[in-house]
């Protein structure tokens, strides 16, 4: 076992967990979950934007050129893969939603 394995557990059983900005995923529909989210240009362009700090929906809709709507879909496609964490804020006029990107790196364990 090498030094990086002993200071950061392996996960045993399957699933998607996250520590210390590195996604941890095991098992096959689980690496399916991610591998999906991460095959959309948007979804990808909305976790490049989301390195330089949190945003909300509106603000990425109009910086990637999407619909809300398309936006807060392709969210809810990253949320599901562990991606992104979202949260509702009072806003000027009413709640709106900010994501943020909660990873740096993945490691998939294809045992």
């Amino acid at each position: 076992m090498s030094d990086d394995q002993t200071k950061t557990r392996i996960p045993e059983k399957e699933g998607i967990y996250e520590k210390d900005g590195v996604l941890y995923v095991r098992g096959f529909n689980y690496i399916e979950r991610v591998a999906d989210a991460l095959s959309g240009e948007t979804r990808i362009m909305i976790l490049k934007k989301l390195g330089d700090g949190e945003m909300d929906v509106a603000e990425l809709a109009e910086v990637l050129q999407h619909s809300k709507a398309n936006i807060s879909s392709q969210i809810r496609k990253l949320e599901e893969a562990g991606l992104v964490k979202s949260a509702y804020k009072p806003g000027k006029r009413g709640i709106k939603k900010i994501v943020q990107r909660t990873i740096k790196e993945i490691r998939i364990f294809l045992e």
